[in-house]
């Protein structure tokens, strides 16, 4: 079994509204320079290796007026606040206008203080790359309107859902909003165009930029850029301004460019429609596992045991979660019982482990990224203490440095077919110790046979430890490993057994 030398996990903040809620505590305006210390402790202190602070850079007026005057989006708006009001809509920082911090937020000075001191308690910052699009009112809409994708006046009339006239100081020109394929256009948005080569030079240029003020990035819906999926989606477009044609893909280039002088930087990326493996072949660190988490969330524990067998080299590089602010809470998907199980077999898996500001917490308020405020929400006690223990847990060396080994369960009994309900996985570290995860994922009591490939146990005395539990269970090794260990286990039930050898 191969060994994986870290397992990192991030912990990610909306920037904005947590600097709302910190200021209206300081009673006034809160930068970055007032994230306490006491914060980055507590989050080091929980193992987590980088922190996302979510939607640091500058988002434009335009943006902030497009957010406030979409009706298709006010809806979901008043959901998370019903007493809305219009300073709570700050405007999608994926619409970014510059790749400067906002002055609201202390500016670039202010987060390298953050970033400084954050290196102080062993944490690295993650920030946001939008390589898809910028906001409408981005200086390189009039310095350099050929690096947007553009259209005509009947595709302005056919579909303006998809393309905005903007007045520049030359003439009336008509863009593209930014768009994903499989929907209209993101109106606070202008299309960047990668069939432009001097384009794809500049973006490189601002990505170094951004790549000196942190650790690592998240680079948002990264697929769309890949060319295959670019040109599927614009080569049917005729005012491209495409005379600079490009014939190679962004990120292999970006990427490298980027890591010759950085090493240790790391790119993560947002990604969906089995693009994953491709991703990672052009020089990703991590892409998300949405797949994962739909089967967790949709599905069953045969589906979940498929998923996880993948080939080694794909799925130690996965992104594993419950939530982000892109998906509804976890507390709302998964009732508790089930939360318990699913982040179990989560954030044992190979990858890196990403976890979501009020996630702890039992959060069900999903609040827009649109939004500088969100609703109080009582906390869990019985999430908090229960992702306490687990996050405790994993950021002990024996797990966090480990291989990891899906194992099967056996039918105990004939016309017993619940043991496909069982979900298993073996972590053996360089100690002489083991830490096995079982989960019985599923609505129905279940029972199974566990055969353990641990020769080092045969002719012993095993105490299993049960580290989520109050229990510990001694047994003989020699059955361990040959029939197996047996496990009668109600619905949703879990184990994180530590094995000594």
């Amino acid at each position: 079994m191969p060994i994986e030398i870290m397992r990192p996990s991030l912990f990610e903040i909306n920037t904005r509204a947590y600097l709302n809620e910190l200021g209206k505590k300081l009673n006034k305006q809160a930068s970055l320079d007032d994230v306490p210390d006491s914060l980055l402790l507590d989050l080091a202190n929980k193992g987590f290796d980088f922190v996302w602070f979510l939607g640091v850079w500058q988002i434009g007026t335009v943006g902030k007026n497009v957010s406030r005057s979409t009706q298709a989006w006010q809806q979901s708006f008043v959901n998370c606040l019903p007493d809305l009001t219009p300073n709570d809509i700050t405007g999608s920082p994926f619409a970014v206008q510059s790749y400067e911090v906002d002055s609201i937020l202390g500016g670039d000075d202010s987060l390298a203080r953050l970033r400084k001191r954050m290196n102080a308690f062993n944490l690295k910052l993650c920030l946001d790359f939008v390589p898809n699009h910028t906001a409408i009112d981005s200086p390189w809409v009039e310095t350099n309107p050929d690096f947007y994708i553009h259209g005509t006046e009947a595709d302005l009339q056919s579909q303006p859902e998809n393309y905005i006239k903007i007045k520049l100081k030359a003439s009336d020109q008509i863009f593209a909003y930014g768009r994903d394929p499989y929907f209209s256009g993101w109106p606070d948005t202008l299309q960047l165009n990668y069939f432009n080569s001097k384009f794809q030079t500049e973006m490189t240029t601002v990505l170094k930029k951004i790549a000196s003020q942190c650790d690592a990035l998240r680079c948002d819906m990264a697929m769309l850029v890949l060319s295959h999926v670019f040109k599927k989606t614009w080569t049917n477009q005729t005012s491209m301004g495409n005379r600079h044609f490009a014939e190679k893909d962004f990120w292999p280039i970006a990427i490298k460019e980027i890591k010759s002088a950085i090493p240790d930087f790391k790119f993560i990326a947002e990604a969906y429609w089995d693009l994953e493996w491709e991703l990672q072949q052009q020089g990703f660190d991590y892409t998300y596992d949405k797949r994962l988490y739909d089967r967790l969330a949709h599905e069953n524990a045969e589906a979940v045991n498929s998923h996880l067998h993948a080939d080694w080299e794909y799925t130690r590089k996965m992104v594993r979660f419950l939530e982000n602010h892109d998906e509804k809470r976890a507390a709302e998907v998964f009732f508790t019982e089930k939360q318990y199980a699913a982040a179990l077999i989560t954030f044992f898996a190979p990858g890196l482990l990403f976890f979501h500001e009020g996630q702890f917490e039992g959060w069900k308020k999903h609040a827009s990224v649109h939004l500088n405020r969100r609703p109080k929400e009582e906390s869990s006690t019985y999430l908090v203490t229960f992702y306490s223990q687990l996050l405790q847990i994993l950021k002990k060396p024996d797990i966090k440095t480990s291989s990891y080994q899906i194992l099967h369960a056996r039918q105990p009994y004939e016309n017993d077919c619940s043991f496909k309900q069982f979900v298993c996985a073996l972590r053996v570290g360089r100690n002489d110790k083991a830490n096995l995860a079982i989960v019985n994922y599923g609505p129905l009591q279940a029972q199974c046979f566990l055969p353990l490939p641990l020769p080092e146990l045969n002719n012993k005395t095993i105490m299993l430890k049960d580290q989520l539990g109050p229990n510990n269970y001694e047994r003989d090794g020699n059955k361990l490993t040959g029939e197996g260990l047996y496990l009668d286990m109600p619905p949703w039930g879990y184990h994180l057994f530590e094995i000594q050898f």
